[in-house]
């Protein structure tokens, strides 16, 4: 392209070829990345064209649209549009089907890619099998072990468990009661009563009753 020719050529050969109106806007924003075209330079090249007769000229209200001059391309009769529009369907469906391959594959290779590779599943069927054999002879040692717990042990030390329970709830609960009656004449708080009297709670020490 010479600078002589500012881009004038480039222009109506695109013009011809897409064979659609278009703003100088729209030539610029779509030319002007391929072939380094000015927006100003895009504006006065089909400025001229159109002066020269060789693109058409239309405006609209304060816009100007520009397309090919269509006496260079032959008459089409109905035979032939009829033969373009079916040709058009077909391939749009190749496209069609062709863009829903183009996500089946895309979606294969997804999964592929996020899958173990041989050495990957050889390397982690090893550490199962490691993991399954250590716990095969805890399984063992405990099915060998003779201090297993009866039932009848069980169940005596969740009754002790029990009675453990209930006493701490009362003697807590009589506790509380017992701290309220003195604080009830306490000039001071209960906190500092608690220290000076060296009261640990079960807050201090950071238990809870069990719940039976």
């Amino acid at each position: 392209m010479s600078k002589k020719d500012n881009g004038a050529s480039v222009i109506l050969a695109y013009l011809n070829e897409k064979n659609r109106p278009y703003s100088a806007q729209d030539v610029f924003c779509n030319l002007q990345k391929q072939h380094g075209l000015g927006k100003t330079a895009v504006v006065k090249a089909m400025e001229l064209l159109a002066l020269e007769g060789k693109i058409k000229e239309k405006t609209y209200g304060k816009q100007k649209i520009y397309f090919a001059d269509q006496a260079q391309f032959k008459d089409v009769n109905d035979a032939d549009l009829k033969a373009m529009d079916s040709q058009i369907s077909e391939l749009s469906a190749e496209v069609q089907s062709l863009t829903q391959s183009c996500r089946q594959l895309d979606a294969e290779l997804k999964e592929l890619n996020s899958s173990l590779t041989t050495e990957e599943m050889v390397s982690e069927i090893q550490e199962l099998k490691t993991e399954c054999s250590g716990y095969k002879a805890r399984l063992e040692k405990i099915k060998s072990a003779t201090n297993h717990v009866t039932p009848e042990e069980k169940e005596k030390v969740y009754k002790e468990r029990d009675v453990y329970v209930k006493e701490w709830r009362k003697r807590k609960r009589l506790a509380s009661d017992m701290i309220n009656a003195i604080l009830e004449g306490y000039p001071k708080s209960k906190k500092e009563f608690l220290d000076e009297a060296g009261v640990e709670t079960d807050e201090d020490c950071k238990v809870a009753v069990p719940s039976t």
